[in-house]
């Protein structure tokens, strides 16, 4: 055991994680506890106990050790500018290097200096991954001494062990991008000097990995003679819908721009890495098809998809989450939500508030973006002066805006300014507490119940709200695919081979569950129209769920403008309307003067595409080197 101990020492000196990853004696064996080294591994129940770590390194993002959630790094959020311990306020000034270093990251251990031995420490991606290739690589070594098993348990651990290397290899390609691939277990006695791959060598070795998971794994777990064991209980076990659905996305980063012009090629997408990701994701939507193990919510039960309340410990995601982050911690529940709402609703709390530029991408129900939104345009119907009229059904699901009801109790509060959304100029919830309250004219409600106060059930309604963020959905997959078709073979009106769905119907399916139109004619006479009405529909679609920040990466976006502008709306209450009919029906509320004003412009390089790498671990070897810019 001390050998295998050095092992994963010598994992955590490549830069493979010293600094968020404690080498414990976690290996190292109690007194009294000799076990044979076969054990662990000679069985199905043993070896799929042995797998358990491996699913208890999946990452967390909102489940963050340190209470607040902060995991959204594109133009979608703006923290309380005071407070510096957010890894979002960090990135806003191109500090980088503060995934290591700032209280509340999802890429180390963070809050409290907790360990790997902490089962609720789920925010530390970058050193859980490291230590999950090493685990899984120590099972594939001992991979041979599963003998006492049927041909179906040794099919479905090795699956998921190739499953779990190609996931945590992908996990961290997407934020520093090429590394070694460790896919063997080092040897105690190697010197360490195992070269950076490109971008795209990597994605080759995680593709080989995705794939063979995808060969071994079952699509229903329930359906085999070993999930029957445990029937019910498979919703998180890895199958081949999974894998499919990562290898198609890991084929489409590898194909995307920034992917693509780092490993040698030029700025634009790489068509045969798209036509493999539309490929693997047309499978994955016709296995999803033919089994029925994953749907598209009901828009009824949309909200069911990303929180439930008063549930017990339901997870949301009804059967259209197809990958979870890790659900073992809810602890950070009380300020996540907290977070969410101005002080004169929650006293307590960071707050971080939706920017009123990416609320601008939840355009009109006839499917029609907003040009300007301080421009009337006949020809979405978007009026100014009627700024929440006929929007989106989405804004309405995920937004609270200007004369929404947000307590229910009104006799407990102080008037219509806090029972009701006051987020006009100069309205109590944006001046109450001015370090504090909602800086960008509008309320979140994706992830929080829209009656989170301290006034309604005594204040402890986050005591009943359950949070567990998909990390893939089947919209996603969806409009993905879209993507993969439409830059693979040059065409939006293109299929797959192995699904045939147009790339449009691919997007239309998505929009039209929110009862959204088509994308619009005038958007379909060029690649570039329908690519900006699908990059807005990735925003509306998977608004605030993390992949922002990756998106705009891959599309070489993050520092073109608008893309770096984060702002807040403004504007004043009309005095024709009348108080009860502005609360009645907020949609159709009369407001003059609506303007948009610059929070902060985000001063980002071309460095700012990648993370940094620690210093320490860049110096260890020359051929583990630091990312351009950050030397």
């Amino acid at each position: 055991m001390k050998k295998l101990r050095l092992l994963y020492t010598i994992i955590c000196a490549a830069g493979i994680a010293l600094t968020s990853v404690s080498c414990t004696d976690y290996l190292d064996k109690a007194p009294g506890s000799d076990i044979d080294p076969v054990d662990p591994y000679k069985n199905y129940i043993n070896f799929q106990g042995f797998m358990e770590e491996a699913y208890n390194c999946i990452p967390g993002l909102a489940s963050t050790a340190g209470f607040h959630g902060c995991w959204n790094y594109g133009e979608d959020e703006y923290w309380q500018p005071s407070e510096t311990r957010m890894l979002t306020n960090a990135i806003d000034q191109g500090n980088y290097w503060a995934w290591n270093t700032v209280q509340y990251s999802p890429f180390h251990t963070g809050h409290g200096g907790t360990t790997k031995e902490d089962r609720n420490d789920k925010g530390c991606l970058w050193g859980n991954c490291w230590y999950g290739i090493y685990k899984v690589n120590l099972g594939l070594n001992n991979l041979n001494l599963l003998t006492d098993a049927t041909q179906e348990e040794k099919n479905i651990i090795a699956g998921q062990l190739y499953f779990f290397r190609a996931f945590f290899h992908f996990q961290i390609m997407q934020y520093w991008g090429g590394i070694p691939y460790i896919d063997f277990l080092i040897p105690s006695d190697a010197v360490f000097n195992y070269p950076r791959l490109s971008y795209q060598e990597c994605a080759d070795k995680v593709a080989a990995d995705f794939q063979k998971a995808a060969d071994l794994l079952p699509v229903d777990w329930d359906k085999t003679t070993v999930g029957k064991q445990t029937l019910g209980k498979n919703k998180f076990r890895t199958n081949k819908i999974m894998a499919l659905a990562f290898l198609g996305k890991n084929y489409l980063y590898a194909g995307s721009p920034l992917m693509n012009k780092v490993s040698g090629g030029d700025a634009n997408y790489n068509k045969e890495y798209c036509k493999k990701a539309a490929e693997a994701l047309g499978q994955a939507l016709k296995l999803c098809k033919e089994s029925g193990l994953y749907e598209l919510a009901d828009f009824d039960h949309y909200m069911d998809i990303f929180y439930t309340y008063a549930q017990g410990n339901k997870l949301p995601g009804m059967k259209e989450v197809i990958f979870y982050e890790n659900p073992s911690n809810t602890s950070w529940v009380w300020n996540q939500v907290a977070d969410y709402r101005p002080t004169c609703l929650i006293g307590s709390g960071i707050k971080v508030y939706p920017t009123a530029n990416y609320v601008d991408y939840f355009g009109m129900a006839n499917g029609k973006p907003i040009k300007d939104i301080t421009k009337k345009d006949a020809d979405s119907g978007y009026d100014p002066e009627y700024p929440f009229k006929n929007r989106d059904p989405r804004f309405y699901e995920l937004f609270i805006y200007d004369g929404v009801k947000c307590v229910k109790a009104g006799a407990k509060v102080d008037g219509p300014e806090v029972q009701y959304a006051s987020l006009y100029t100069g309205g109590k919830y944006r001046t109450a507490t001015s370090s504090k309250d909602c800086f960008t004219g509008y309320l979140l409600k994706k992830f929080c119940d829209p009656y989170r106060n301290d006034f309604d059930d005594n204040g402890i309604r986050h005591m009943a709200i359950r949070v567990n963020l998909g990390m893939i959905r089947l919209a996603d997959v969806y409009l993905m695919y879209a993507e993969s078709v439409a830059q693979g073979y040059g065409d939006f009106k293109a299929s797959s081979s192995a699904y045939k769905l147009p790339a449009v119907d691919a997007v239309n399916i998505v929009r039209n569950r929110a009862h959204v139109e088509n994308i619009a004619a005038e958007y379909l006479t060029s690649m570039d129209g329908f690519m900006s009405e699908l990059r807005r529909e990735r925003a509306v679609e998977l608004a605030f769920e993390g992949h922002r920040f990756n998106d705009l990466r891959r599309w070489l976006l993050i520092d073109k403008a608008p893309y770096t502008q984060k702002t807040a709306v403004y504007f004043d209450r009309a005095a024709d309307q009348k108080d009860d009919d502005r609360y009645d029906n907020p949609k159709n509320n009369h407001v003059l003067n609506l303007r948009e004003e610059t929070l902060i412009t985000r001063q980002f390089t071309e460095k700012h595409y990648w993370f940094p790498f620690l210093r320490d671990d860049v110096q260890m070897y020359p051929e583990f080197y630091q990312n351009p810019g950050w030397e």
